[in-house]
């Protein structure tokens, strides 16, 4: 066999293949075992006659055509494994010649795995945000519990800020009722912010059974296009207003949280902040120093897996968007754009983004050697399965194979990122 390799780009290469009398001989002898299966010869069970004899009963088209692409299959794969080349899809092949028993000569093209360069990965330039809790964050931390824990009782007074109202409310612009302008019986707490400037601040002053109107104006940059600077009337009706009464801040209310006194609720509150922001500053500092090794290494992106990674955006996409009651259709049209338009500019990037990614930290942990123990990965998986024992279904999911490489990879990946950190932490 002889083959010469071509570098069509980065990531594709033609890979010219010829085979002589030597090797289209085996080939034919497997095609012919192939072809036997569903031969009768007299005197012999299918699939049992001597090949010799198969040979004469076959359709020297049929026979040639088998032995064609049976020596086109062996030699792709020999010769790509040879130059250590991994394909990403089914090479695509075409015959230049073929001259039965003598000789085949073909070339094949395949999108391939880059080689990655990496950068000086021991000395990136990412840097770890420095964790501090502020008396603030605490005592707004602190109000969020009580909260949490408030009375609400209704009241006959004017509404204010801090109260909550429960109210019915129709938005139309130019007099015609818009989507998603209309609740009935909706809980709102004055001052929160949730909906556009003045309708909270229209409302406070107003006591139950008031009816009244709200001439607002959506700001310039709403999401939803159709509204974005537009004039609208909310037509607004208090049903009841509830003051929320806080429980007191004493050891008796640090005592039905399971603590003993303020001081120690206190610094419960102080301590949860900084394991938060620590979680949340090392997360960051994992993202950054992945962007930085990107940064500083040549990585070309596949097309093929460029796109696997697009469809699993536009998938998790929907299924967040499902979580908040909204379609893709109906986000994209909030955010003015076509689906086309999204998938080339924001989901084309953050695909070509985790792609570069992915082959970076896969060159890292070879060079490194990285590697993630059976034991480690049996630890994942009963953790998994630990998680979701009430779930049949998801257990055995669970148990395919399929899921297992899935959480290897994983594995491979957090332990790759954990060393990035580690080397760049010295």
């Amino acid at each position: 066999m002889k083959t010469k390799l071509k570098n069509i780009s980065e990531v594709k290469v033609e890979m010219t293949i010829t085979l002589g009398k030597e090797e289209l001989e085996a080939a034919e002898q497997v095609a012919l075992t192939k072809l036997a299966r569903d031969v009768k010869i007299s005197g012999f069970r299918k699939g049992k006659a001597p090949l010799e004899l198969v040979a004469k009963e076959v359709d020297p088209l049929a026979l040639g055509q088998q032995t064609m692409e049976d020596a086109m299959s062996k030699a792709v794969a020999e010769s790509f494994l040879a130059e250590d080349l991994q394909v990403l899809d089914r090479p695509q092949v075409d015959v230049k010649k073929f001259v039965p028993g003598e000789e085949l000569e073909f070339t094949a093209e395949a999108e391939i795995i880059p080689k990655v360069e990496l950068g000086d990965y021991k000395n990136l330039k990412a840097k770890k945000e420095a964790v501090k809790v502020t008396a603030k964050e605490v005592d707004e931390t602190i109000e969020k519990v009580r909260a949490n824990f408030a009375e609400k009782k209704d009241v006959e007074r004017a509404a204010k800020n801090g109260d909550e109202v429960i109210i019915d409310f129709e938005g139309k612009k130019d007099g015609v009722p818009f989507e998603g302008g209309k609740a009935e019986k909706f809980p709102l707490e004055l001052g929160s912010n949730s909906f556009i400037p003045g309708f909270e601040e229209g409302i406070v002053g107003h006591k139950t059974g008031d009816e009244f109107d709200l001439d607002l104006e959506f700001p310039k940059d709403y999401h939803a296009k159709d509204l974005a600077g537009q004039k609208v009337v909310f037509t607004v009706k208090v049903g009841h207003i509830h003051e929320q009464a806080l429980p007191e801040l004493n050891d008796e209310f640090a005592v039905k949280l399971g603590l003993k006194t303020v001081e120690e609720f206190k610094k419960q509150i102080e301590e949860d902040l900084k394991n938060q922001k620590t979680s949340e500053a090392n997360e960051k500092y994992k993202d950054e120093l992945v962007r930085e090794l990107v940064k500083v290494s040549k990585v070309a992106v596949p097309e093929i897996l460029a796109e696997d990674q697009k469809q699993s955006i536009e998938q998790d996409m929907q299924q967040n968007l499902m979580y908040s009651g909204l379609t893709l259709e109906q986000y994209l049209e909030r955010m003015g754009k076509t689906h086309e338009e999204w998938l080339e500019t924001d989901v084309k990037t953050a695909a070509e983004d985790r792609v570069k990614a992915g082959l970076a930290l896969a060159e890292l942990s070879k060079i490194e050697k990285v590697q993630a123990t059976a034991e480690e990965l049996d630890a994942r998986v009963n953790q998994l399965k630990d998680q979701y024992k009430n779930n049949e279904d998801a257990l055995k999911q669970i148990a395919s194979q399929e899921v297992r490489r899935d959480l290897a990879n994983r594995l491979l990946t957090e332990k790759t990122v954990d060393l990035l950190v580690e080397l760049n932490s010295k």
